[in-house]
This record gives C-alpha cells, sequence and structure tokens, in this order.
C-alpha cells in the first residue's frame, strides 16, 4: 500500500526531489526511495538528474497505472459520493482560497494587510476543517492533507508569511494537491 502512496503522491505534487515525495506522503526518505525504486523499474515514474539536483517524476504508464490503482480503491471502499460530496464543499472555498493568496502575495510588504490576511486564512482553514474531516473519514490516505494544512498555517502563525503562498510546501501548495488528489481520485479532467 505504501507504494500507492508514494506513486499517488509523486501524481498530486508532480515532479519533486526525494524529501518532498516523502514529505508529502508522510514516509520517511528510506522507505520513500525504495518505493520509488521499485516504480522505476517497472517503468511508472523516471529519475532526472541535473545541475539543480534532478527528482522523480510519473511516466505515462505511471500516472495510467495511478488511475488504476485509485479508481480501485474508491471502489472497493465505496466511498465514490462521500468524496464527490466533499469535493463539492471543497469547490465552494477554493475561489476564496485563490483570492487569498493573491492578497498574501500582495501584503509582504504591509504588516497591517499581513496580519489580516493570515486571519482570513485561519477563517478559511477553520471551514476547511469537516471538508478534511470527511474526505479522511471516506478515505484515510487524505488525512495527510489536514496535517500539511494545519503545518503550513502554523509556520505563518509563527512569523514565516511565505508559508501561505510562496513555498512548496505553503498552504496554498498543498490546497492545489489536494485539488489535484481530488480530481484524479474521482477521474475528472482538469
Amino acid at each position: 500500500m505504501s507504494q500507492d502512496t508514494v506513486l499517488h503522491t509523486l501524481r498530486c505534487i508532480g515532479f519533486a526531489e526525494l524529501a518532498r515525495v516523502a514529505d508529502a506522503s508522510g514516509l520517511d526518505q528510506a522507505d520513500t526511495e525504495s518505493h520509488l525504486i521499485d516504480l522505476a523499474v517497472d517503468g511508472f515514474v523516471t529519475r532526472t538528474t541535473g545541475e539543480f539536483g534532478g527528482g522523480w517524476g510519473l511516466t505515462e504508464a505511471g500516472r495510467a497505472e495511478d488511475a488504476r490503482r485509485i479508481s480501485a480503491e474508491l471502489d472497493r471502499a465505496g466511498a465514490r459520493e462521500a468524496v464527490a460530496a466533499a469535493y463539492e464543499s471543497f469547490l465552494i472555498l477554493n475561489p476564496e482560497l485563490l483570492e487569498l493568496c493573491s492578497a498574501a502575495l500582495d501584503a509582504s510588504a504591509d504588516p497591517g494587510l499581513a496580519g489580516r490576511v493570515l486571519a482570513r486564512f485561519a477563517d478559511l482553514d477553520r471551514r476547511a476543517e469537516p471538508v478534511c474531516a470527511d474526505l479522511r473519514a471516506a478515505l484515510p490516505r487524505f488525512g495527510r492533507y489536514r496535517v500539511r494544512l494545519t503545518t503550513a498555517l502554523d509556520r505563518a502563525r509563527d512569523g514565516a508569511p511565505r508559508y501561505l503562498a510562496e513555498t512548496t510546501d505553503s498552504y496554498h501548495s498543498v490546497w492545489f494537491q489536494l485539488h489535484e488528489d481530488l480530481l484524479a481520485t474521482l477521474g475528472i479532467p482538469r
């Protein structure tokens, strides 16, 4: 099952280095690397090296395999309706999140505005909690998003506002990955 987790994590975050795949999947780096190597042997992922470090990415076969595995998981759990309902709730919050991310980028030079934007993020996060809980109840693998969203918001509260919308592990990035996961899980094209 952890191999499925790594494959699907890579599907949702896109091309990434080992540490980022491990963090997003919630697995340690050694296990993540082992799964990535096995997936590469099967032709589902590739590793690229380069002067900037390189990383891992899905092949077309990997994308198709992930879609097959995720569809089977959804059917086994009988969770299609629950995930679809949570997705509808997510879509209600999504435009507000996008607006907040733009505001967060604009607020970097204005401490007063930054505080108001952070408060609005906290309010959105409070309203996103039931959506995350519904997803976690339907498919436990969605629980990792709640942890990652909370971590990003806590970092922003602790004086690092870049964790709202500017880093690969920002609230916005995790939200985007959750959106990508919902689309992939439900088989909805982007």
